[in-house]
């Protein structure tokens, strides 16, 4: 695609972004069967970031997100974990107010806005924004919010970064398939990092970073990409040998699932935590 705006390395942007269904829910009769599948998951973008070329990273910088006043959850026909539990189709309206979700009169809970579709072109050809893969896309990691950064490897000149999906709250696992879908603005700063890449985004907090696995629908290999991806960065990146990089990720790391809305056709997502020790600082050395 062509992209939309260019910018130099180290530039801050304003960017607005659609709710993933595209503003089509508004109400709770607004189900799922009645939407256009066509126009979920829209993206913002493509960024063409100039010096950004294969073999780099593109680190975004998520400096501010803001929902908007109103979201929406779902519960969709054959997805997730309680569906049999449940009847199917339905449509709750959360209110977002000055930090909270209010999901009713009885329900709140502070809002963690964060983005589940973060993503540059692929290596080859295109790629539906409902997937994730290396280049990223919809990774639906609730560690992707204020304050992280998503190294993200680049694939193809200008990294063409696009930007959507946001959530005023989403759970790990996202069970139903849906967080607190909602629009909003967006305040992010790009930086092209030279020459340091791994295999699929890595996030990183002020105490942690995350590497990610996906797979097209196992769990288990997706968690095994996640650990063997931090491993080859301890290695790599910071002279670990594998038995100690095996034990220490045992030891002080966590394994997460950032999705698993089982069943549906949605990508598998694990990751894996690495503190930030003297050891490994980041997940890249002479950042």
């Amino acid at each position: 695609m062509k992209p939309v705006l260019r910018v130099k390395s180290g530039a801050t942007i304003h960017l607005e972004t659609w709710d993933c269904f595209t503003g089509q829910v508004q109400s709770e009769a607004d189900t799922v069967e009645k939407l256009d599948l066509a126009r979920v998951n829209s993206a913002t973008g493509p960024i063409y970031v100039e010096g950004a070329e294969p073999g780099d990273s593109l680190s975004v910088t998520l400096h501010r997100i803001d929902p908007g006043a109103q979201g929406a959850g779902m519960v969709i026909p054959e997805w997730g974990q309680l569906i049999h539990k449940v009847k199917a189709p339905a449509t709750r309206i959360f209110k977002v107010k000055d930090g909270t979700v209010h999901m009713n009169d009885r329900v709140s809970f502070p809002a963690v806005p964060m983005l589940g579709v973060i993503g540059v072109a692929p290596a080859e050809g295109e790629i539906a924004t409902f997937a994730a893969g290396r280049h990223g896309g919809n990774m639906d990691d609730h560690f992707n919010r204020v304050g992280s950064t998503v190294h993200m490897p680049v694939f193809q000149s200008g990294a063409l970064l696009a930007i959507g999906d946001m959530h005023a709250s989403m759970g790990d696992g996202e069970i139903s398939g849906t967080g607190v879908e909602i629009g909003g603005d967006v305040l992010i700063e790009v930086n092209v990092l030279k020459g340091k890449a791994a295999r699929w985004p890595v996030t990183e907090t002020a105490d942690s970073w995350f590497t990610h696995g996906t797979t097209d629908s196992d769990l288990n290999e997706a968690i095994k990409l996640a650990c063997e991806e931090a491993a080859q960065l301890l290695v790599e990146q910071w002279g670990f040998t594998y038995e100690d990089a095996f034990i220490f990720l045992s030891v002080a790391g966590d394994v997460g699932i950032a999705q698993s809305c089982h069943p549906s056709p949605g990508t598998k997502i694990a990751r894996m935590r690495v503190p930030k020790i003297a050891a490994c600082p980041r997940p890249f050395k002479g950042m």
